[in-house]
């Protein structure tokens, strides 16, 4: 007996985008590198799960939904969420508490017990195992549900997709039937009324009225076509500016590498992702048809534009060395004025240990977004004690340099 696909919407969505891809995720296996968008929208989705927990007798206070925010967000160092820097984690954390005490404020007054939140659901359907998670549902009265997605992005606007996706799901599942059927026995047929995003950063929901059965219809033959497609192995590459620029699989794409990639599968590939195939396995010609993509003119002048800027560090630092020798705070050229200007840079050499003394005296919201001028601010506040005050400076760095400014004087 075949096996069924296993099949959600976000593999849809991938394949859509770009069947190699789609190839290297779930064939190969390789994972994509951690994104930090996809941790914020994890940690946001948990607190919204934890807020209404149909299992819990009433609702968690906002001290209560922010500690469980704290205690969810610090389970990773901001490398393994994907952010740059500490500095971009902490300004996560501060906006992802800044969402949670606005939706509070908002509807604290009415929370309403839903029928359950961040439900799986696996449904055996048409040769497919197709998993859903379904971030709350609300049970309406006469077998009718209402679907609520939550979204944490910078953009409201969604394609109706995954509304219908959740649809046929909802109104196809023998677990979720079994689940409307705890609450009102006499259902025979479960029926979504309305589905809805919610965009949390805008506390914006909007709701669509549920999809007449022709259109679901007609989504289900393009999530059929899309499977079949994938069990017939077809994973050409559709490359596009759009499509390309934040692949994370790129180095070991064949639209840019010229091959097929025959690497290691799953984790042992990821050091490929971020430093491309080891120069054996590069070809040793770009292919005869091969373009260039947008993507591959705009990566080239990226680094035309990186290149002329290490050029100009250096000869920055060799004027200010050749100043120095001369004992010159200015001096005039040609076309321009070189002047030295004593600069002073204050840092804090271990941003972690800032940030865990911060957690540790319950100063992180004091600072609101803990930046280097922040927290430089609490060295003066009244309010913080010298001790605290004490094992900031400590791990304060102070130092000295010059700056360098050039004057046009024709």
């Amino acid at each position: 007996m075949t096996k069924n696909l296993s099949f959600s919407y976000s593999k849809m969505g991938m394949y859509k985008e770009c069947p190699q891809k789609y190839k290297f995720r779930y064939v190969h296996l390789i994972p994509e590198l951690p994104k930090y968008y996809f941790a914020f929208g994890s940690a946001l989705h948990s607190v919204m799960e934890f807020i209404y927990d149909p299992a819990r007798s009433g609702f968690p206070t906002l001290a209560q939904a922010l500690a469980y925010f704290d205690k969810i967000w610090n389970k990773t160092t901001y490398e393994q969420k994907g952010y740059a820097s500490v500095e971009k984690e902490l300004a996560g954390y501060a906006e992802g508490r800044h969402e949670i005490e606005s939706y509070y404020a908002k509807h604290a007054a009415t929370f309403v017990k839903p029928l359950s939140v961040e439900m799986k659901s696996t449904l055996e359907i048409d040769g497919l195992s197709l998993i859903s998670i379904l971030d709350r549902m609300d049970y309406l009265g006469g077998g009718k549900i209402k679907i609520l997605d939550y979204k944490t992005g910078k953009t409201v606007q969604r394609e109706p997709d995954q509304l219908y996706m959740y649809q046929k799901v909802a109104e196809t599942s023998p677990t979720i039937k079994a689940l409307v059927q705890q609450q009102d026995p006499g259902v025979k047929k479960v029926r979504v009324e309305q589905l809805s995003f919610y965009h949390l950063p805008s506390l914006t929901e909007m709701t669509f009225e549920r999809a007449p059965d022709k259109e679901i219809v007609q989504f289900w033959r393009g999530v059929l076509d899309v499977a079949d497609q994938i069990r017939a192995g077809h994973f050409a590459p559709t490359p596009g500016e759009n499509q390309c620029r934040w692949c994370d699989y790129r180095n070991i794409c064949p639209v840019y590498t010229g091959r097929e990639y025959t690497g290691p599968s799953g984790a042992a590939a990821l050091p490929y992702l971020k430093e491309g195939l080891p120069a054996a396995a590069q070809p040793t010609s770009a292919p005869e048809h091969a373009v260039k993509s947008e993507a591959e003119i705009l990566s080239e002048k990226i680094d035309r534009l990186g290149s002329l800027e290490k050029e100009q560090k250096t000869l920055r630092k060799e004027i200010v060395e050749l100043m120095h020798k001369q004992q010159f705070v200015r001096h005039f050229s040609t076309h321009y004025q070189a002047h030295l200007t004593p600069t002073q840079k204050t840092t804090f050499a271990d941003k972690q240990k800032v940030l865990e003394l911060l957690r540790k005296h319950q100063l992180l919201n004091k600072t609101l977004v803990p930046t280097q001028t922040t927290i430089l601010a609490l060295l003066k506040d009244p309010q913080v004690s010298q001790e605290v005050k004490d094992q900031l400076t400590q791990l304060l760095s102070v130092q000295s340099g010059e700056e360098l400014t050039l004057e046009e004087t024709d």
